[in-house]
Protein backbone atom coordinates (compact mmCIF):
# COMPACT_ATOMS: atom_id res chain seq x y z
CA UNK A 1 0.00 0.00 0.00
CA UNK A 2 3.32 2.04 0.96
CA UNK A 3 4.40 1.59 -2.75
CA UNK A 4 1.17 2.12 -4.08
CA UNK A 5 0.92 5.70 -2.17
CA UNK A 6 4.81 6.23 -3.81
CA UNK A 7 3.39 5.27 -7.25
CA UNK A 8 0.76 7.55 -7.22
CA UNK A 9 2.73 10.58 -5.89
CA UNK A 10 5.55 9.84 -8.73
CA UNK A 11 2.80 9.50 -11.20
CA UNK A 12 1.86 12.80 -9.97
CA UNK A 13 5.41 14.67 -9.76
CA UNK A 14 5.74 13.13 -13.59
CA UNK A 15 2.55 14.44 -14.99
CA UNK A 16 3.35 18.22 -13.05
CA UNK A 17 6.99 18.18 -14.56
CA UNK A 18 5.15 16.99 -18.42
CA UNK A 19 2.47 20.07 -18.14
CA UNK A 20 5.43 22.62 -16.78
CA UNK A 21 7.69 21.67 -19.91
CA UNK A 22 4.66 22.07 -22.34
CA UNK A 23 4.29 25.76 -20.69
CA UNK A 24 7.67 26.83 -20.90
CA UNK A 25 7.49 25.19 -24.56
CA UNK A 26 4.91 27.48 -25.66
CA UNK A 27 6.11 30.97 -27.85
CA UNK A 28 6.98 33.73 -26.17
CA UNK A 29 4.90 36.80 -27.72
CA UNK A 30 7.92 39.70 -27.24
CA UNK A 31 5.38 42.25 -28.04
CA UNK A 32 3.17 41.28 -25.14
CA UNK A 33 3.46 44.42 -23.07
CA UNK A 34 4.50 46.60 -26.24
CA UNK A 35 2.63 49.77 -26.90
CA UNK A 36 1.64 50.10 -30.92
CA UNK A 37 3.83 52.89 -30.98
CA UNK A 38 6.59 50.74 -30.44
CA UNK A 39 5.33 47.75 -32.62
CA UNK A 40 5.14 49.42 -35.77
CA UNK A 41 8.26 51.27 -34.76
CA UNK A 42 10.47 47.82 -34.25
CA UNK A 43 8.92 46.33 -37.36
CA UNK A 44 9.84 49.40 -39.13
CA UNK A 45 13.01 48.78 -38.07
CA UNK A 46 12.76 45.42 -39.58
CA UNK A 47 11.65 46.41 -42.58
CA UNK A 48 14.92 49.07 -43.42
CA UNK A 49 17.32 46.93 -42.41
CA UNK A 50 16.05 44.25 -45.22
CA UNK A 51 14.44 41.47 -42.74
CA UNK A 52 11.18 41.36 -44.42
CA UNK A 53 9.82 37.86 -42.97
CA UNK A 54 10.61 39.58 -39.61
CA UNK A 55 8.49 42.70 -40.47
CA UNK A 56 5.41 41.06 -41.59
CA UNK A 57 4.50 39.01 -38.11
CA UNK A 58 4.79 42.30 -36.50
CA UNK A 59 2.61 44.01 -39.16
CA UNK A 60 0.56 41.40 -38.20
CA UNK A 61 0.17 42.15 -34.46
CA UNK A 62 0.03 45.85 -34.78
CA UNK A 63 -3.10 45.52 -37.09
CA UNK A 64 -4.72 43.27 -34.35
CA UNK A 65 -3.70 45.83 -31.78
CA UNK A 66 -4.42 48.99 -33.27
CA UNK A 67 -7.92 47.43 -35.16
CA UNK A 68 -10.21 50.03 -35.79
CA UNK A 69 -7.24 53.02 -36.55
CA UNK A 70 -5.20 54.59 -39.03
CA UNK A 71 -2.43 53.29 -37.54
CA UNK A 72 -3.76 49.61 -38.28
CA UNK A 73 -4.44 50.53 -41.84
CA UNK A 74 -0.79 51.25 -42.72
CA UNK A 75 0.45 48.33 -40.59
CA UNK A 76 -1.66 46.64 -43.72
CA UNK A 77 -0.04 48.61 -46.38
CA UNK A 78 3.57 48.49 -45.22
CA UNK A 79 2.59 44.59 -44.64
CA UNK A 80 1.77 44.29 -48.45
CA UNK A 81 5.09 46.03 -49.44
CA UNK A 82 7.29 43.71 -46.80
CA UNK A 83 5.89 40.76 -48.53
CA UNK A 84 6.15 41.92 -51.89
CA UNK A 85 10.09 42.70 -50.90
CA UNK A 86 10.13 38.92 -49.32
CA UNK A 87 8.76 37.63 -52.78
CA UNK A 88 5.41 36.85 -51.71
CA UNK A 89 3.51 38.66 -54.70
CA UNK A 90 0.20 36.48 -54.05
CA UNK A 91 0.06 37.12 -50.51
CA UNK A 92 0.85 41.34 -50.95
CA UNK A 93 -1.85 41.65 -53.44
CA UNK A 94 -4.13 39.35 -51.75
CA UNK A 95 -3.38 41.98 -48.47
CA UNK A 96 -3.70 45.24 -50.90
CA UNK A 97 -7.07 43.96 -52.57
CA UNK A 98 -8.41 42.98 -48.70
CA UNK A 99 -7.08 46.55 -47.58
CA UNK A 100 -9.35 48.25 -50.57
CA UNK A 101 -12.52 46.10 -50.05
CA UNK A 102 -12.19 47.14 -45.67
CA UNK A 103 -11.35 50.53 -46.93
CA UNK A 104 -13.24 52.00 -50.21
CA UNK A 105 -12.58 55.58 -48.65
CA UNK A 106 -9.22 55.54 -47.39
CA UNK A 107 -7.16 58.29 -48.79
CA UNK A 108 -4.53 55.23 -49.26
CA UNK A 109 -6.65 54.08 -52.15
CA UNK A 110 -4.08 55.57 -54.61
CA UNK A 111 -1.05 54.01 -53.02
CA UNK A 112 -2.51 50.22 -53.09
CA UNK A 113 -3.87 51.18 -56.67
CA UNK A 114 -0.34 51.80 -57.72
CA UNK A 115 1.53 49.30 -55.34
CA UNK A 116 -0.47 46.27 -56.93
CA UNK A 117 0.35 47.49 -60.27
CA UNK A 118 4.00 47.46 -59.45
CA UNK A 119 4.24 44.18 -57.72
CA UNK A 120 2.15 42.65 -61.18
CA UNK A 121 4.56 44.76 -63.29
CA UNK A 122 7.64 43.51 -61.36
CA UNK A 123 9.07 46.33 -60.12
CA UNK A 124 12.39 44.66 -60.45
CA UNK A 125 12.63 45.22 -64.36
CA UNK A 126 11.47 49.19 -64.12
CA UNK A 127 11.39 51.57 -66.61
CA UNK A 128 15.22 51.35 -66.87
CA UNK A 129 14.82 47.28 -67.80
CA UNK A 130 16.99 47.97 -71.05
CA UNK A 131 19.80 47.65 -68.84
CA UNK A 132 19.16 44.14 -67.80
CA UNK A 133 18.58 43.05 -71.86
CA UNK A 134 15.35 41.75 -70.59
CA UNK A 135 12.30 42.36 -72.43
CA UNK A 136 8.77 42.51 -70.60
CA UNK A 137 6.85 40.73 -73.85
CA UNK A 138 8.97 37.66 -72.82
CA UNK A 139 7.06 37.15 -69.10
CA UNK A 140 3.66 36.72 -67.86
CA UNK A 141 1.30 38.78 -70.09
CA UNK A 142 -1.60 38.17 -67.25
CA UNK A 143 0.33 40.13 -64.98
CA UNK A 144 1.12 42.74 -67.33
CA UNK A 145 -2.16 43.23 -68.62
CA UNK A 146 -3.33 43.39 -64.26
CA UNK A 147 -0.55 45.87 -64.18
CA UNK A 148 -1.81 48.50 -66.43
CA UNK A 149 -5.65 48.02 -65.40
CA UNK A 150 -4.33 48.90 -61.79
CA UNK A 151 -2.19 52.25 -63.13
CA UNK A 152 -5.39 52.63 -65.22
CA UNK A 153 -6.96 52.56 -62.74
CA UNK A 154 -5.04 54.57 -60.57
CA UNK A 155 -4.53 57.41 -63.34
CA UNK A 156 -8.52 57.63 -64.13
CA UNK A 157 -9.39 57.76 -60.26
CA UNK A 158 -6.64 59.74 -58.64
CA UNK A 159 -5.16 62.01 -61.90
CA UNK A 160 -3.52 64.31 -59.71
CA UNK A 161 -2.42 61.50 -57.45
CA UNK A 162 1.57 61.96 -56.40
CA UNK A 163 1.69 58.34 -58.07
CA UNK A 164 -0.33 58.98 -61.41
CA UNK A 165 2.95 60.31 -63.45
CA UNK A 166 4.97 56.83 -62.95
CA UNK A 167 1.97 54.69 -63.58
CA UNK A 168 1.16 56.42 -66.53
CA UNK A 169 5.01 55.99 -67.80
CA UNK A 170 4.69 52.23 -66.84
CA UNK A 171 1.17 51.81 -68.51
CA UNK A 172 3.16 52.67 -71.93
CA UNK A 173 5.74 50.80 -71.05
CA UNK A 174 2.96 48.09 -70.34
CA UNK A 175 1.20 48.87 -73.69
CA UNK A 176 4.30 48.74 -76.10
CA UNK A 177 5.32 45.93 -74.04
CA UNK A 178 2.00 44.04 -75.31
CA UNK A 179 2.06 44.78 -78.32
CA UNK A 180 5.68 43.50 -78.82
CA UNK A 181 4.37 40.30 -77.90
CA UNK A 182 1.85 40.09 -80.00
CA UNK A 183 4.24 40.88 -83.01
CA UNK A 184 6.62 38.15 -81.47
CA UNK A 185 3.49 35.78 -82.10
CA UNK A 186 2.74 36.90 -85.69
CA UNK A 187 6.31 36.63 -86.93
CA UNK A 188 6.84 33.34 -85.49
CA UNK A 189 4.09 32.55 -87.75
CA UNK A 190 4.61 33.94 -90.81
CA UNK A 191 7.79 32.41 -90.38
CA UNK A 192 6.61 29.05 -90.38
CA UNK A 193 4.52 29.44 -93.04
CA UNK A 194 1.19 29.97 -91.11
CA UNK A 195 0.41 32.95 -92.97
CA UNK A 196 -3.42 33.40 -91.67
CA UNK A 197 -2.47 32.72 -88.10
CA UNK A 198 0.06 35.92 -88.70
CA UNK A 199 -2.61 37.92 -90.11
CA UNK A 200 -5.06 37.44 -86.90
CA UNK A 201 -2.28 38.39 -84.59
CA UNK A 202 -0.79 41.45 -86.73
CA UNK A 203 -4.00 42.53 -86.74
CA UNK A 204 -5.04 42.02 -82.97
CA UNK A 205 -1.56 43.91 -82.14
CA UNK A 206 -3.11 46.96 -84.26
CA UNK A 207 -6.97 47.16 -82.88
CA UNK A 208 -5.60 46.70 -78.90
CA UNK A 209 -2.21 48.87 -79.04
CA UNK A 210 -2.40 52.43 -80.69
CA UNK A 211 0.96 54.00 -81.04
CA UNK A 212 3.15 51.66 -80.25
CA UNK A 213 6.75 51.42 -81.72
CA UNK A 214 5.48 47.19 -82.34
CA UNK A 215 2.67 48.37 -84.89
CA UNK A 216 5.29 49.37 -87.64
CA UNK A 217 5.95 45.75 -87.93
CA UNK A 218 2.82 44.46 -87.28
CA UNK A 219 2.08 46.15 -90.42
CA UNK A 220 4.64 44.72 -92.64
CA UNK A 221 3.74 41.16 -91.35
CA UNK A 222 0.11 42.16 -93.03
CA UNK A 223 1.98 43.09 -95.96
CA UNK A 224 4.16 39.94 -96.21
CA UNK A 225 1.25 37.78 -95.42
CA UNK A 226 -1.54 38.75 -97.20
CA UNK A 227 0.66 38.89 -100.29
CA UNK A 228 1.73 35.14 -99.38
CA UNK A 229 -2.26 34.34 -99.05
CA UNK A 230 -2.33 35.85 -102.86
CA UNK A 231 -4.57 38.96 -102.04
CA UNK A 232 -2.69 41.62 -103.65
CA UNK A 233 -6.13 44.19 -102.32
CA UNK A 234 -5.32 43.31 -98.78
CA UNK A 235 -1.94 43.92 -99.53
CA UNK A 236 -1.94 47.16 -101.51
CA UNK A 237 -4.60 48.10 -98.78
CA UNK A 238 -1.68 47.33 -95.77
CA UNK A 239 1.12 48.53 -97.64
CA UNK A 240 -0.92 51.85 -98.10
CA UNK A 241 -1.47 52.11 -94.60
CA UNK A 242 2.36 50.99 -93.89
CA UNK A 243 3.61 53.96 -95.92
CA UNK A 244 1.24 56.49 -94.28
CA UNK A 245 2.35 56.03 -91.14
CA UNK A 246 5.83 55.19 -91.14
CA UNK A 247 7.22 56.55 -94.65
CA UNK A 248 10.60 55.95 -93.97
CA UNK A 249 10.13 52.01 -92.38
CA UNK A 250 13.31 50.11 -92.32
CA UNK A 251 11.28 46.84 -92.69
CA UNK A 252 10.51 47.87 -96.49
CA UNK A 253 13.55 48.66 -97.02
CA UNK A 254 15.65 46.09 -95.56
CA UNK A 255 12.90 43.63 -94.58
CA UNK A 256 12.52 41.84 -91.08
CA UNK A 257 15.70 42.65 -88.83
CA UNK A 258 18.55 39.69 -87.97
CA UNK A 259 17.87 39.38 -83.87
CA UNK A 260 15.77 42.04 -83.56
CA UNK A 261 15.93 44.34 -80.22
CA UNK A 262 13.03 44.81 -77.92
CA UNK A 263 11.88 48.21 -78.68
CA UNK A 264 13.20 49.46 -75.19
CA UNK A 265 16.82 48.63 -76.17
CA UNK A 266 18.83 51.71 -77.50
CA UNK A 267 22.52 49.71 -77.57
Amino acid sequence: MHRDRLSAAGTGVLLLAVLLSACSSKPVDKTAGWSPNRIQAEARDELNSGSFDKAIPLYETLEGRAAGTPLAQQAQLDKAYAQFKDGQKAEAIATLDRFMRLHPSSPAIDYALYMKGVINFNDELGLMSFLSRQDLSERDQRAAKEAFESFNDLVTRFPDSRYAPDARARMRYTVNALAQYEVHVARYYYTRGAYVAAVNRAQQALSDYRDAPALEEALYILVQSYDKLGMPQLRDDAKRVLDANYPNSEFVAKGFRANAKPWWQLW
